[in-house]
């Protein structure tokens, strides 16, 4: 599937403690990395959930693609996957790394293939299922082999940038057009942040359009900032998320 372009005027999301996020504007080519900056509480998470169909958004329109938000929510999450939201996209520790990859390829199967691909014999399905894991961990930059136990290694032995790989990884098996991933650089060091930013331009290059929470955005990215509010921003993401 080829990336789409994100457009947004005037997008805001008002909820129960007042404005999540409000005023926001986005122009970005299929392909592009978005970034959303800003400190926490400031709506980053919440405008990263209503750009990929999560949360209804109450003031404005915005376009993934084709679809219109708010209107067409069910379009827009077709084409789009989410990535490290806590609350919504939590790693199990307890599972292996293979654990997490063959239960999100069964999953897709069963849940976001055609009847006809459902109905392929089982031996197709099967080598689909690898080939979506192997491309997802390339374009992920997840070695298998580097990690302490291979497949076999329980995400609770994950470093931060290894688990981070791992949820990108899950969100690409599905094939999406539009990737959202939170908490980019959240408690990594510059290092490990430059790492993070070539492993999101690697997924925008290969054809998905990414947009990223961060608290800084790089220069060569699309910026798009948003202000501190008064809500909670990640509990009513959440909240809302789970009613949808």
């Amino acid at each position: 599937m080829d990336a789409v372009g994100v457009t947004a005027e005037g997008f805001g999301l008002q909820g129960p403690r007042g404005w999540a996020f409000r005023d926001v504007l986005v122009e970005a080519a299929p392909g592009s990395l978005i970034a959303v900056e800003g400190p926490s509480g400031s709506g980053r998470t919440c405008l990263l959930l209503a750009l990929t169909g999560r949360m209804r958004a109450t003031e404005g329109t915005a376009a993934v693609g084709s679809a219109r938000l708010p209107k067409q929510l069910a379009a827009v999450r077709r084409v789009s996957a989410v990535a490290n939201v806590a609350g919504v996209t939590d790693l199990d520790p307890a599972l292996t790394v293979g654990e997490h990859l063959r239960e999100r390829a069964l999953l897709q199967r069963r849940f976001g293939d055609s009847l006809r691909g459902l109905l392929r014999p089982r031996a197709e399905r099967v080598a689909d299922a690898r080939l979506r894991i192997d491309s997802a961990l390339a374009v992920a930059g997840l070695d298998l082999a580097s990690l302490p136990k291979g497949s076999r290694t329980a995400v609770r032995d994950l470093e931060r940038l290894e688990a981070l790989r791992l949820s990108v990884a899950l969100a690409l098996i599905g094939r999406p057009r539009l990737l959202g991933v939170d908490d980019a650089d959240l408690k990594l060091s510059d290092a490990e942040r430059a790492e993070a930013w070539a492993l999101l331009r690697s997924v925008a290059e290969a054809g998905t359009t990414v947009v990223a929470v961060c608290s800084e955005a790089p220069d060569d990215t699309v910026a798009v900032t948003t202000s501190p509010t008064a809500g909670k921003e990640k509990a009513d993401a959440i909240a809302e998320t789970g009613r949808s």
